[in-house]
């Protein structure tokens, strides 16, 4: 499995000079994550690609797809999504995977420049979820600050949780306060 994820990140990144893109990485105690988002300059589409190494082996592959535009929420500026993110997590002994649907909203504040309040949710119920998954759901909130211009920082808080179908159970995949930072290109 490990050599199967080296063309699709090798296709994203080769994409780029067409598309503007943006590539971060956020900690928690016990994770890391890579992200890489692309968008055309006149696109309502953004397409991206991302790993998360947790600690105890396990990794976490996502691919999002949404349908992006720019609205207000009462008078702050405002970017928002909606699409999917499809989701493949591998463990020990388990692994599984889901297609979310959700979304995200990236709240600007014009008081402040530089400042941005990002949420997502997306969610996977029993039909869209495979192999030991038997639903999937996933959200992180934060709060950015754009350092210079093509460069910011972050804190905020992930939760990625699957119910587990033979156990009767579940498992918090990815969970915590993190910390990071996005660089556009």
């Amino acid at each position: 499995m490990k050599f199967s994820r080296i063309p699709l990140i090798a296709l994203a990144l080769a994409t780029a000079p067409a598309m503007a893109a943006d590539v971060e990485v956020s900690l928690t105690d016990d994770s890391v994550k890579g992200q890489y988002n692309a968008f055309g300059a006149n696109s309502d589409i953004q397409f991206g690609v991302g790993h998360t190494y947790h600690e105890g082996s396990r990794h976490i592959t996502n691919l999002d797809l949404h349908a992006q535009g720019r609205t207000a929420i009462g008078n702050l500026p405002t970017t928002a999504g909606l699409g999917m993110r499809g989701l493949y997590w591998d463990d020990d002994h388990l692994d599984g995977g889901a297609l979310g649907l959700g979304g995200y909203a990236i709240v600007n504040v014009p008081k402040v420049p530089g400042l941005s309040f990002t949420g997502s949710a997306h969610y996977a119920p029993d039909i869209l979820s495979f192999s030991d998954s038997e639903s999937v759901f996933n959200v992180e909130v934060r709060a950015s600050y754009r350092v210079i211009r093509n460069g910011e920082i972050f804190a905020g808080y992930r939760y990625l949780n699957t119910d587990l179908e033979q156990y009767h159970g579940d498992i918090d995949l990815d969970e915590g306060v993190l910390a990071g930072m996005k660089i556009y290109f």
